[in-house]
């Protein structure tokens, strides 16, 4: 298995996913040889945690400078992404695992990584999936089209290039995995191996994510969790305390935003300084800024696949208010179990002051929400497909 990103801690998208991919296939009796990247030295810490569940590993850190060949990608009919997550060392171990031991599957989250078998001299092993998770040459496509120039003409060539390579590294895979039916469709309709393409779909921990005490939500507060480096993240957030946090504090005046996640940019940590922002940078625990808000908020314009952050909040049977970007791929119904407003300011404060003037209803449908979870989100449910997939 190889990961564009340690998976551990699992408090991120990919970083979710990836582990709790380890721990279902380990807890079945695989035993796997885990390759991957760290692109946080603080993440080389955690190795040990994911050692338990592994045959062998290897990790390498993945140095800023590693970007600055990122070009290379056009010059070798790759990508940006692919060559920026190329690493020799991460070759060699790749090689050696195949070449010494039979290895009955091969698992490839991310494009990017499915490249190490590409590669390798080989031998191959019979079964190969590659998880695309979602469709990231259209998530590049989406940045050109919010961005000025120059770097929309970046973004433009890297979704050209990288949905090339998307279509060419799927041919080599036996299955080619999509997070959404609709970026599963979205796949097939623009190239991608079409017989080839299955659904598989994101769950959430619900023992770790669970209701709290009501006692402990506070009026008028709301919340959005997510790493605040993600450039989605960072548009969402910006848009909903420039355009939408005045228009409901003009209405409730106690209204707040905390924002949490590690690592925000510049522009997140200027938010700070508006009225009624919080921006708390990484913390250990989401749980408890969860269980204060009276409203979890996932104002995305440029999402893609499912949102683990509205998951999260729903199974703490918090009401939630989605754009419906964010709420692509969410198998629930809007209106009952989350509600749903377009990204539109006026639209969405009214959806929010909705249900932030009313805590009946968020109680309600916080409860909904916690019900939807729980019928059909755990993680070995929405996993239970791939080991018919890897054979």
């Amino acid at each position: 298995m190889l990961c564009h990103r340690i998976p551990y801690p699992p408090h991120k998208g990919d970083k979710i996913r990836s582990f709790h991919l380890v721990r279902h296939l380990a807890e079945r009796g695989w035993r796997i040889h885990l390759g991957m990247l760290a692109d946080d030295p603080g993440d080389l810490i955690h190795r040990e945690a994911l050692r338990p569940y592994c045959a062998s590993l290897a990790v390498q850190r993945m140095p800023w400078w590693r970007r600055l060949r990122s070009p290379l990608g056009a010059i070798r009919g790759t990508s940006f992404s692919v060559e920026c997550f190329r690493d020799g060392s991460l070759q060699d171990y790749v090689d050696t695992v195949l070449a010494s031991r039979p290895i009955e599957a091969a698992l490839a989250v991310s494009a990017p990584m499915a490249e190490y078998l590409r590669a390798t001299p080989g031998p191959l092993p019979p079964r190969m999936l590659l998880d695309l998770v979602d469709v990231d040459s259209e998530k590049w496509r989406a940045y050109a089209g919010r961005t000025a120039w120059p770097l929309n003409r970046v973004y433009a060539l890297e979704a050209r290039l990288l949905g090339r390579y998307e279509r060419l590294v799927s041919e080599m895979f036996q299955i080619t995995l999509l997070v959404t039916e609709a970026e599963s469709s979205l796949f097939r309709r623009i190239g991608g191996a079409k017989d080839k393409v299955r659904t598989l779909s994101n769950g959430v921990d619900l023992e770790y994510f669970v209701p709290p005490d009501p006692a402990a939500r506070v009026r008028g507060r709301t919340v959005f969790c997510g790493a605040m480096d993600y450039r989605p993240n960072i548009d969402a957030m910006v848009w909903f305390a420039t355009a939408v946090l005045p228009r409901l504090r003009r209405r409730l005046p106690e209204t707040t935003l905390t924002i949490v996640g590690a690592n925000p940019t510049p522009p997140v940590r200027a938010l700070a300084a508006l009225p009624g922002v919080r921006v708390t940078g990484g913390v250990g625990d989401v749980r408890p800024y969860v269980a204060e808000a009276a409203l979890s908020v996932a104002p995305m314009r440029l999402a893609r696949g499912v949102q683990n952050k509205v998951l999260e909040a729903m199974a703490m049977g918090k009401a939630v208010l989605a754009t419906p970007q964010a709420f692509e791929g969410i198998e629930a119904v809007a209106g009952q179990d989350l509600a749903v407003a377009p990204d539109d300011p006026e639209a969405f404060a009214a959806a929010a002051l909705k249900l932030l003037l009313s805590p009946e209803a968020a109680a309600s449908m916080g409860a909904c929400a916690r019900r939807r979870v729980e019928q059909g989100y755990s993680w070995s449910a929405r996993l239970a497909p791939l080991e018919n997939m890897l054979g």
